[in-house]
Order: structure tokens, then C-alpha cells, then sequence
């Protein structure tokens, strides 16, 4: 699976918020495309992510 231009192992049968938790990213400041489509944080438990999965994550920062 490709996220942010870099390849990285998936473990079978896991939902997009699983996978963003074991890999330390912080759900609550960021946004997530599947495949080029958001995905509403409402369903990052129930997306089942494959192998040919392609993720953009970004996060937001405050600033000012």
C-alpha cells in the first residue's frame, strides 16, 4: 500500500483507523484520501483497507 508516495506493510483485514493508530498518526488533526476520495472521519473504523490501496494523509497545524 502506498501512503504519501511511500510503500508500507498492511496487516490483513485492517480498518483505516487501525492502521493510522499503529503507525502513529494522530487522528483527531488529520484528513485522509482513499484512492483520491476523503474520507469522512466517521467512517475511518469501518474502511477495510487493501494492499492496492493508495492513502494521502494530511494533517492540520495551527498557526497565525
Amino acid at each position: 500500500m502506498r501512503v504519501n508516495g511511500k510503500e508500507m506493510t498492511l496487516v490483513n483485514n485492517q480498518s483505516l483507523l487501525q492502521f493510522l493508530e499503529t503507525n502513529g498518526f494522530d487522528v483527531a488533526t488529520l484528513a485522509v484520501a482513499r484512492n483520491g476520495e476523503i474520507v469522512p472521519k466517521s467512517s475511518y473504523d469501518a474502511v477495510l483497507l487493501c494492499e492496492t490501496d493508495t492513502l494521502e494523509v494530511v494533517r492540520f497545524v495551527g498557526g497565525g
